[in-house]
């Protein structure tokens, strides 16, 4: 009981840290781009972040599909 006790507490306190840590990596990002003159470096950036965000969309779409066609 004790042990799942700890492992529930590091799982919480990860939990807790991650919007931390994710805010200093888009903050150094930002000052990357920011601070130079380079518009195709921000483009870049930009255009990963979109890729990022649109795979696991894109792959829930899909086995959503695969659901509800085997469930008809």
């Amino acid at each position: 009981m004790r042990d799942l006790m700890g492992k529930k507490g590091f799982f919480l306190g990860l939990l807790l840290l991650m919007p931390v840590v994710g805010s200093a990596q888009c903050a150094m990002c930002r000052a990357v781009i920011e601070s130079g003159q380079d518009t195709s470096l921000a483009e870049g950036i930009n255009n990963g972040i979109v890729y990022l965000m649109a795979i696991p969309y894109i792959l829930i779409g899909v086995l959503f599909y695969f659901i509800f066609r085997k469930a008809k």
